[in-house]
């Protein structure tokens, strides 16, 4: 029977941590990326890039994640694609965080006045540049804390990559360690959140 030391868990934790760490900010950042385009298709003027968006966010937050780190993992590699552990990981839980991302973004896009639309209307930029200088800043800046709370969810549903034996937080003091990964951000958005709300 192997025997394992306080010092052998504990280096263990710590690897598992920084994993889980690494994992969720690329996640994070390619859903970022992911779900920019998203919103572009979202919020476009054309009927079938929002057609495309509406289904893909409703096929990401409509199907448990579950299943798509089980499909991206075990599915692809039956039409012919190896993909390791890590890669699978890292493309599920970004698809996934792109979906949220885009609606939460999207519903900050919505909340700019619509005077801040004609205003930039009026100096004659092309909408990608509506969005980029105008309208995105401030949408961001209404969004601030329901993209960190995502991030907290983000960060705990990283312990759903043990299916594709991902070495990551699972196991032994698992509850404190995310407390401790989610706590502080749980708390930056609600700071964030008043501070919205008293202006």
């Amino acid at each position: 029977m192997i025997e394992f030391t306080f010092w052998d868990i504990l280096r263990n934790l710590v690897v598992a941590t920084r994993w889980t760490l690494l994992l969720s900010l690329a996640a994070f950042a390619g859903g970022a990326i992911v779900g920019l385009a998203i919103l572009s298709a979202r919020i476009s003027k054309t009927r079938w890039p929002r057609s495309f968006a509406s289904g893909y966010i409703a096929l990401f937050q409509g199907t448990p994640l579950l299943m798509q780190l089980f499909l991206m993992f075990f599915g692809l590699p039956m039409l012919g694609f190896r993909i390791e552990s890590w890669t699978a990981a890292v493309c599920g839980l970004t698809f996934y965080a792109s979906a949220y991302l885009a609606e939460i973004w999207r519903s900050g896009v919505e909340a700019v006045p619509r005077g801040q639309w004609d205003a930039a209307a009026s100096l004659g930029l092309h909408r990608l540049l509506e969005l980029r200088l105008i309208i995105l800043p401030q949408a961001f800046r209404i969004t601030r804390a329901p993209t960190v709370g995502f991030l907290v969810q983000l960060i705990k549903s990283t312990a759903l990559a043990s299916i594709l034996g991902f070495d990551e937080l699972l196991y032994g003091l698992v509850a404190v360690i995310f407390f401790a990964l989610c706590y502080p951000l749980t708390q930056y958005a609600r700071f964030l959140e008043k501070k919205a709300a008293f202006g």
